[in-house]
C-alpha cells in the first residue's frame, strides 16, 4: 500500500448541528482547510465550544462532513470509514475503560475487538506495558487504578494494534503534572520511534508547544496555524514579568491588570511574579498607574501568550464585568479566624489508609489548594472537608460546625462545586438555579433577588430557558458556580473546577474567585492546572495519603532548589514534580513549611 504524503488533508470542511428542541441549526465548522503531514505531531487548540472534538469525530469516520472533503491516509472518509477506522486508533475524552476487568483483560478486550493477531500480542503488550509503567499492576481492577493510571491505560488499550494515525482527545484533563509529562513521553517516543502520526486536542498550551504544528480553532473557524514558533511571535515585544511591590500577593497584581484590557491582553501569576502581555505599542508610562512601582522585565513570548493575543484581537478588549464582582456580599468576620480546623484527620478504607493523620488550618477569605498526584488523597480530604464522607479519626471542624457530630448543620453555610457537572441536564438554567436555591433554604422573594444576582454575576441572562445538558463546557461551569454560591456561602469548595477549560475561562473564573475571596468568601480548591496553585494564599501537597509540604506558593517553592540559575524562578509545576519525586525516592532534603 503507498504511504500518503499527508495523514490529514480537509478542504472547506463545514460540519453544523440541529438542536431537537428549538429547530435552530448551529455551525460546529465553518469551512476549515488544512494538512497535515505523516510521521508529524500536530495540535489542536482553541476555547470551548471551538470544533476541536468535531473535526476529531470526522477524521475518525464517525461522523459525515455537511459540506467539503476530507481525506484521512489519501481516504475520502465520508465515502470510505471502515477502511480508515482499520487504520487509525482514536481515544476520546472518555475513553471506556471496563472498570471490574484487570489491566490485563482490559488489554485483551481491545485485542480481541480489533482483530489483533496471538503472535502479535505478546510483543505488543510488553511495549505498552513497559511505556506506560502498568507492568506491575496487570492483575489490578481498572476501577481501582488511579486517574493517571486509567488514562495511561486507555492509551494503551487505544495502541493495542499498530495505527498509522492516533487520535487524541484531551487525553490529560484531570491528569496530574506528574502523569501528564509522562503521557507525553509515551506519545513523543512513539513519534520518534515508530514515526506515528498523532493529531491531539489539548487545553494545555503548553503540550502544543512541544508539538510539530499548531492549529488554532475558535467557533468553528481556523484562526491561525503554524508552528508554535510562528504562532509564539504574534506576542513579540509585548511580554513581560513583574515583581509585586511590598505587601502585594501576585494575584493582587494579576487582578489590577487584567481589568484593564484596554491595555493588557494577559496576566497570569508565575514563579512568585505576574507574566503579562500588553497591547501593541503600549508605553511603560500608560502602565505605570497600574504597576505601582511593581518591577519589570521583558521576557520572549511564549504560545499561550501568541495564543491569547490571537483570542483577544478575534474577540475584542473583552473587560471582565468589575462593577458586578464588585457587589459580592462581604462575609462577615475578622480576616484571620480560623473557619477550618483539621487535626489528625484520618480516612481508612478497610485496610487501606486514603488519608493518615493530616493537620491544617484554613483562615476567612483565604484561598487554600488542595493539590497532588491522581491517587494521593486530596478527594477523600477534600469530600471529609464538604461533610460528604465521615473521617475514620481526627478532629474537623468547618465553620464553627464538629462534622463528626453535625455533618448537616454544617453544608447549610458551605458551597460545592464538584469535578464532574453534577446539574441537572434536562432542566433549564433558570429551573436549576431554583431547584438548588430551594435546596439551601431560600424561597419567595429572596430566591428570585438570588437568582438576577447570580445569572447577571456568572453572564448567564442569555441563557435562562436553556437545557443545562445542551450549554457549552464554559457555560456548565459558570452555572455550577452560580447554583454553589446560591445561598451566599462562607465557604466555597471547588474540586477541580477548570478542569478541561481553556485560558480564556480559566482568566475569567479566577478573576471571580479574586473577588469573592476579597469579600472574605473562604476559598477550598483542588486542581491539576499548577499555575492555577499560584493564585491560592497557601498550597498543600498530599501523596499517598500524607502531607508532604505547607505555605505560601513561594515557602513551598524554596523547598525545591534548582542546579541551573539561568532557569530563573521555578514554576509551580516544577515544584509540584521535584517535592514528589523526592518523596517518593525516600530522599531527604524537604523540611516542610508551616507558617
Amino acid at each position: 500500500m503507498n504511504r500518503p504524503e499527508l495523514a490529514i488533508e480537509a478542504r472547506t470542511v463545514h460540519k453544523s448541528f440541529r438542536d431537537k428542541q428549538t429547530g435552530k441549526t448551529e455551525d460546529a465548522l465553518k469551512s476549515v482547510d488544512l494538512q497535515i503531514p505523516m510521521g508529524s505531531l500536530t495540535a489542536l487548540v482553541g476555547p470551548d465550544g471551538a470544533g476541536k472534538t468535531t473535526l476529531l469525530r470526522l477524521c475518525a469516520g464517525l461522523m459525515r462532513p455537511d459540506q467539503g472533503e476530507l481525506k484521512v491516509l489519501g481516504i475520502d472518509v465520508a465515502q470510505h470509514p471502515q477502511p480508515v477506522q482499520d487504520r487509525i486508533s482514536y481515544m476520546p475524552q472518555r475513553f471506556g475503560l471496563y472498570e471490574d476487568l484487570s489491566v490485563q483483560e482490559n488489554l485483551d478486550l481491545y485485542a480481541d475487538l480489533h482483530g489483533v493477531p496471538a503472535a502479535d500480542r505478546i510483543e505488543r503488550y510488553r511495549r505498552l506495558l513497559h511505556m506506560t509503567d502498568l507492568a506491575r499492576f496487570t492483575e489490578r481492577p481498572a476501577g481501582k487504578l488511579s486517574g493517571g493510571m486509567k488514562q495511561k491505560l486507555g492509551l494503551a488499550c487505544t495502541l493495542v494494534r499498530s495505527p498509522d494515525l492516533l487520535l487524541l482527545d484531551e487525553p490529560t484533563v484531570g491528569v496530574d503534572p506528574l502523569s501528564r509529562r509522562e503521557l507525553w513521553q509515551i506519545i513523543q517516543q512513539l513519534v520518534e520511534e515508530e514515526s506515528l502520526s498523532v493529531v491531539v486536542s489539548t487545553a494545555y498550551l503548553d503540550e502544543a508547544s512541544r508539538c510539530d504544528e499548531v492549529y488554532v480553532l475558535h467557533e468553528g473557524e481556523l484562526l491561525a496555524q503554524g508552528t508554535p514558533d510562528l504562532l509564539c511571535e504574534r506576542a513579540l515585544g509585548c511580554c513581560f514579568t513583574a515583581v509585586p511591590g511590598k505587601g502585594e500577593s501576585p494575584r493582587q497584581l494579576q487582578s489590577r491588570l487584567i481589568d484593564h484590557p484596554d491595555l493588557i491582553v494577559d496576566a497570569v501569576p508565575h514563579g512568585g511574579e505576574v507574566r503579562f502581555v500588553t497591547q501593541a505599542n503600549v508605553t511603560q508610562e500608560a502602565l505605570e498607574p497600574l504597576l505601582r512601582g511593581a518591577r519589570t522585565q521583558a521576557v520572549p513570548p511564549q504560545l499561550e501568550d501568541g495564543f491569547m493575543v490571537l483570542l483577544r484581537k478575534r474577540l475584542g478588549a473583552a473587560s471582565p464585568d468589575v462593577d458586578s464582582l464588585e457587589r459580592q456580599r462581604s462575609i462577615a468576620g475578622p480576616p484571620d479566624e480560623v473557619v477550618i480546623e483539621v487535626r489528625d484527620l484520618v480516612r481508612t478504607f478497610g485496610d487501606f489508609t486514603a488519608v493518615a493523620s493530616t493537620s491544617f488550618d484554613v483562615r476567612r477569605g483565604e484561598i487554600f489548594g488542595l493539590l497532588g498526584p491522581n491517587g494521593a488523597g486530596k478527594t477523600t480530604t477534600f469530600r471529609m472537608l464538604c461533610g460528604l464522607l465521615p473521617s475514620s479519626s481526627g478532629f474537623l471542624q468547618v465553620a464553627g460546625v464538629n462534622l463528626r457530630t453535625a455533618r448537616a448543620s454544617a453544608r447549610r453555610r458551605i458551597g460545592y462545586v464538584s469535578q464532574k457537572f453534577s446539574l441537572y441536564g434536562n432542566l433549564t438554567v433558570l429551573e436549576n438555579l431554583r431547584f438548588f436555591g430551594g435546596a439551601y433554604g431560600l424561597h419567595g422573594k429572596r430566591l428570585s433577588a438570588r437568582i438576577v444576582q447570580v445569572m447577571e454575576q456568572f453572564d448567564l441572562s442569555g441563557q435562562a430557558r436553556t437545557r443545562s445538558g445542551e450549554l457549552p463546557g464554559g457555560f456548565k461551569q459558570r452555572l455550577a458556580m452560580a447554583a454553589g454560591l446560591i445561598h451566599e456561602p462562607e465557604i466555597l469548595f471547588l474540586d477541580e473546577p477548570t478542569s478541561g477549560a481553556d485560558p480564556l475561562a480559566r482568566r475569567a473564573f479566577w478573576r471571580r474567585i479574586t473577588a469573592l475571596a476579597e469579600g472574605g468568601t473562604t476559598i477550598i480548591i483542588t486542581t491539576h492546572f499548577m499555575e492555577e496553585a499560584e493564585y491560592c494564599d497557601r498550597i498543600m501537597i498530599q501523596d499517598a495519603g500524607k502531607r508532604l509540604a505547607m505555605g505560601t506558593p513561594q515557602q513551598v517553592r524554596e523547598l525545591v532548589s534548582t542546579a541551573d540559575p539561568a532557569q530563573g524562578r521555578l514554576s509551580m509545576e516544577d515544584t509540584f514534580i521535584g517535592i514528589v519525586e523526592h518523596s517518593r525516592n525516600g530522599s531527604a532534603g524537604h523540611s516542610e513549611v508551616n507558617p
